[in-house]
């Protein structure tokens, strides 16, 4: 690499000449491409955003001047920039680099990132502790036009405009066409007006005006309104004026020289926010990412030549997509909602076979299960496809919208669990335990796709009210051909009426069996109970456990809250009076690994499973 090898902090791309940045983007682009192509990751995002990287670390001053990245998908560019381009290469490996914003891993980076729609709402905090410090340093939030379908922008939005802070934000807007949309005088003024010139003769005018006598203010005035009006009528919308910002826009996201004059211009408005419209190509430069870049959006380790993933088979989300299909056929009263995640969700051929049954709200979570609401309302069953990790969000609207409620919906969890090497942002941890807290719901945990399948019939058609399902990222695990059906709630692995037991529910039952069987040829009774409904807890699988001198305990999840602590405290409610050890995430969020470091770390591999169960 000619210019990225020099380049150990953002004062170096300031150092390149103008002339040879098209070189450096190319550089950055064959950096993302072949390091995406064989560790996964977010391609075609960062692949859009690559110009606009380059020009914020030419014109600003990173870290005194804050850049704020919505989501934090996107910086991968921005890592390569601010001294991480040797280490780009370990990149969501384990103890290499993150693949959102890490604090902890640079400087440059302000937040940890994942979730969608708050850059906006930080960088306005920052903005307002700059303000009260007085301090002259400017802050940029990045957001796309993805996460403006995400209400909590908007609210940003509303208090920035009335605020009236310093502060920068940029709408990467990489859906709508410039062309189409506003035509080619816009674009053109647009330009003009992006222009630091534009601003410095705009204020010399306005000075001079000011300064006539008697009739200056009144002119000044005039030309101001005369010229709201002219833009209103080339730009037909004024919306982010309304809410109190210096709108300038659209300009092309690709020519670094015009993202270089309208980021000087911005920096020159030190009165209220600026809203920096930006055109770009999501998958830029890369010809697959850019014919479907849905599906380099998130993507495992690629052949860059052909752009086919390396691993394409079963997994449960695409065994949810045909089940839900399925399903819808013979019940129309079956609706799929997503926020913004159809593909990911498995959802895609439900969106081509049921189009008016399929509803992609943006990235509004909250507001999907309050639609959901409505829906089942209506008398429709409404099934939320949405990760673990997002469901965060919707807790209020569970609880207010939907078990208040009594109102029939499914909650189709996805990604539940450790996720790998998306991180600390994505691990689906927190949902066993915090959906355990709300009263009428029903959560199911199935093991297999055939207990997925079993699970959304008994959601769908024998249970009442809000009913979730959580399910793993990735492809169902190897269990045993001889498990005693006991009931729907739970099954049993081995002899009814063991010395001791291992319960647990989800895809570590797995590794529970094979723990359970290396147990058993070393003389030790043990049998494992798979719990398939974990809330409510069937009592019969807590009282099969009564006479056991151990009973222990594996929750690939927190544990505070969690489904293990909910079974510990009806052993004691039944007076239990052997052991009880309970095996779970304590009290920390997780890092990026691959899924079987983290099982291993975690005690929740067949090893770590039999290693507790024979401790002393």
């Amino acid at each position: 690499m000619k210019y990225l090898d020099k380049i150990n902090s953002p004062d170096d791309v300031k150092k390149i000449d103008k002339k040879d940045l098209p070189e450096l983007a190319k550089e950055c682009r064959e950096a993302l491409i072949n390091t995406v192509s064989k560790n996964g990751g977010h391609l075609a995002s960062n692949l859009g955003v690559v110009e606009l990287t380059i020009a914020l670390h030419r014109v600003f001053y990173s870290p005194k001047d804050k850049i704020i990245w919505d989501v934090g998908h996107q910086c991968y560019t921005h890592k390569l920039l601010t001294g991480r381009y040797k280490d780009f290469s370990t990149i969501r490996t384990e103890n290499g680099l993150s693949g959102f914003t890490k604090p902890e891993e640079s400087e440059h980076d302000f937040f940890y990132s994942g979730h969608s729609s708050v850059s906006i709402s930080q960088a306005l905090g920052l903005a307002t502790a700059n303000s009260l410090k007085n301090t002259k340093n400017t802050t940029v939030a990045v957001i796309g036009d993805g996460a403006f379908t995400g209400g909590l922008a908007y609210e940003a939005l509303n208090n920035a405009g009335r605020v009236g802070k310093r502060l920068i934000v940029i709408l990467n807007d990489n859906e709508m066409s410039i062309s189409k949309n506003v035509g080619s005088v816009a674009r053109y003024l647009a330009v003009i007006r992006s222009s630091p010139r534009y601003y410095k003769l705009k204020a010399q005018t306005e000075k001079a005006l000011n300064k006539i006598p008697l009739v200056g203010a009144s002119l000044s005035a005039h030309a101001y309104n005369a010229k709201t009006r002219l833009k209103n009528m080339i730009y037909k919308s004024t919306f982010f004026e309304d809410l109190g910002f210096r709108y300038m826009g659209p300009i092309d996201g690709h020519n670094i020289e015009q993202l270089c004059e309208a980021l000087e211009s911005a920096k020159m408005i030190k009165d209220m926010p600026v809203l920096l419209h930006i055109n770009t190509i999501k998958g830029k430069g890369y010809d697959f990412a850019e014919k479907s870049p849905s599906e380099f959006h998130g993507i495992s380790e690629f052949n860059i030549n052909t752009g086919e993933p390396i691993y394409s088979g079963k997994n449960f989300s695409s065994e949810f997509g045909e089940l839900i299909c399925d399903m819808a056929q013979k019940d129309k009263r079956i609706c799929a909602v997503t926020a913004a995640m159809a593909l990911g969700t498995g959802l895609n051929e439900f969106s081509e076979k049921f189009p008016e049954r399929f509803f992609d709200v943006g990235i509004a979570e909250e507001h999907a299960v309050t639609f959901c609401a409505g829906l089942s309302k209506g008398g429709m069953l409404p099934v939320f496809a949405v990760y673990s990790t997002f469901l965060q969000r919707c807790f209020d609207q569970v609880v207010h919208d939907g078990t208040m409620q009594n109102l029939h919906m499914i909650l189709a969890i996805d990604r539940a669990g450790f996720v790998g090497e998306d991180g600390i942002s994505h691990q689906g941890i927190l949902d066993a335990s915090f959906l355990n807290s709300i009263p009428r719901i029903t959560v199911f945990s199935p093991t297999t796709y055939e207990g997925l399948k079993q699970c959304f019939i008994r959601a769908a058609y024998h249970t009442e009210g809000v009913v979730a399902i959580r399910y793993p990222r990735g492809e169902e695990k190897p269990i045993p051909e001889n498990i005693d059906y006991v009931s729907d709630n739970y099954d049993i692995y081995g002899n009814l009426n063991a010395e001791n037991y291992i319960v647990t529910y989800g895809r570590i039952f797995s590794h529970a069996c094979v723990a359970r069987d290396r147990l058993k040829e070393s003389g030790r009774d043990f049998s494992v109970i798979k719990l398939n409904t974990i809330k409510p807890i069937d009592i019969r699988a807590v009282k099969h456990t009564l006479k056991s001198e151990n009973v222990y305990f594996f929750e690939e999840g927190i544990k505070n809250g969690g489904i293990g602590e909910t079974f510990g405290e009806l052993l004691a409610e039944n007076s239990y009076k052997g052991s009880y050890r309970l095996t779970a995430v304590d009290n920390q969020f997780v890092p990026h690994a691959p899924v079987s470091k983290l099982y291993e770390e975690y005690m929740l591999d067949a090893d770590g499973m039999y290693k507790i169960c024979t401790e002393k």
